[in-house]
């Protein structure tokens, strides 16, 4: 009787992770949800009734578990590394160059950089055992719970090449799509106006203790390399084909990566990608251009924080025109008046952007803004919204000859573009936000 109902079990989940399969990653679905719901609750009820036959790779585990109370820690088989970066071409070329004087030859592999979060999964026997973020590189907070939710993510590895023991490294991401939807959810539920980027929801939803709320997120992830690895009968030896390794274990892989022979394959291709960057539905930053051949990355090697044969080259950031409301300022812990512009809400790459710092009194009159202007926003590094320009005109800023909280005198030091309060304790902006720093 006992296995019978592990060889029904085991087919339930061989079904059910097919459709899973092709209905997330393929896209084709085969059956109707109805049909897919209904194998789902066999497979609940008979775990439910038999829990000794219950497996790690099940697709029940995707629904989460109850709350943790924190995260544990784990360390990488091998350190997750930064990648240095380029904004421009002569930046890419002198890297290139430099790559060039310590190897014969340099083909490419080329992906997209995607603006979500660093993961490391572990696969002992081909079955999801771990999953982490990156942390500091060396050690991460253990996510498994949540990952476990993530549709894209295999809970068991297939083909004939799975290794003993292999740590995937990938990007979790939201789709635009699945953002803007969840975003609409936690404004119903009144969950303080939703993620003001995707980025930002991804970061938040892998780190909840409750797994069961993650599984609530559009979460998606893309493979894009291998960290430790054991016990394995198939290595490949070039970075693209170690992709098309991943993909043949059942990892999703992102689908624009390719192999370009020489530099101006690659100028050329980022420039594409540039122009295709707002159709993707997801959000990059820019493009990484590795080695392709894995013996060569091995011989170039890799310093305290990066590899020396990768480099992420960027995209300017996005510059959008809106207007600028009104000019506040703000006092900071230690005194400080900052000016900061208030504009008309305006989506800059995928953040929805209200304000922006002018600095200090200078950087205004630098930029010569004003209230009424029409001026372009960017952000700053894709993460702090900056004002570039104005673009249109209207009456110069004057800043206040009091601070706006406490009405006190402000003080101007020598050589110095701040404005500052005077008035200490008196002043209910400074005592709000904390031990006031010395005058």
């Amino acid at each position: 009787m006992t296995e019978q109902l592990r060889r029904r079990l085991d087919a339930l989940i061989a079904e059910i992770e097919g459709h899973d399969h092709r209905y997330y990653n393929l896209g084709q679905p085969t059956i109707p949800d109805a049909e897919y719901d209904r194998l789902f609750r066999e497979l609940q009820a008979l775990e439910r009734a038999y829990p000794d036959l219950c497996r790690a790779d099940s697709p029940t585990r995707r629904v989460g578990a109850a709350p943790l109370p924190e995260f544990a820690t784990f360390r990488h088989g091998r350190p997750m590394l930064s990648l240095n970066n380029v904004q421009d071409e002569a930046g890419f070329l002198h890297f290139a160059n430099r790559v060039m004087q310590d190897s014969e030859s340099c083909g490419w592999c080329a992906e997209l950089k995607l603006d979500g979060v660093a993961v490391n999964l572990v696969y002992r026997q081909g079955v999801l055992q771990r999953a982490a973020s990156r942390g500091d590189g060396l050690e991460g907070k253990d996510i498994t719970a949540n990952i476990r939710t993530v549709r894209d993510v295999p809970l068991r590895l297939s083909g004939e090449s799975v290794p003993g023991r292999i740590e995937v490294h990938g990007e979790v991401f939201m789709d635009a799509r699945g953002f803007e939807q969840m975003n609409r959810r936690l404004q119903v539920r009144g969950a303080s106006g939703g993620f003001a980027n995707p980025r930002n929801a991804t970061s938040g939803s892998l780190s909840l203790l409750d797994s069961r709320e993650a599984a609530r997120r559009p979460l998606s992830f893309f493979a894009h390399g291998v960290g430790a690895l054991e016990e394995a009968t198939q290595e490949p030896q070039t970075q693209y084909g170690q992709l098309q390794w991943l993909r043949g274990m059942g990892l999703p892989v992102e689908p624009h990566s390719r192999t370009l022979p020489d530099n101006a394959a690659v100028c050329a291709w980022f420039v594409g990608m540039g122009r295709l960057r707002p159709q993707l539905g997801y959000e990059i930053d820019g493009v990484v251009l590795k080695v392709d051949s894995l013996h060569t990355q091995g011989d170039l090697g890799e310093d305290s924080r990066a590899p020396r044969w990768a480099i992420a080259w960027k995209y300017p950031p996005d510059e959008v025109e809106t207007e600028v409301l009104d000019i506040e300022v703000q006092v900071g812990r230690s005194g400080v008046l900052t000016p900061v512009a208030r504009l008309r809400p305006v989506w800059v790459s995928g953040t929805c952007v209200q304000k922006a710092s002018l600095h200090n009194e200078q950087g205004v009159r630098d930029k010569d803004v004003r209230i009424g202007d029409r001026v372009l926003v960017r952000r700053a590094g894709e993460v702090i919204p900056e004002v570039v320009r104005a673009v249109g005109r209207a009456g110069p800023f004057v800043m206040p000859d009091q601070c706006p909280s406490c009405h006190s005198g402000l003080v101007r030091r020598a050589g110095q573009s701040g404005v500052w309060c005077s008035g200490a304790l008196r002043c209910p902006e400074r005592r709000g936000q904390g031990r006031l720093a010395l005058d």
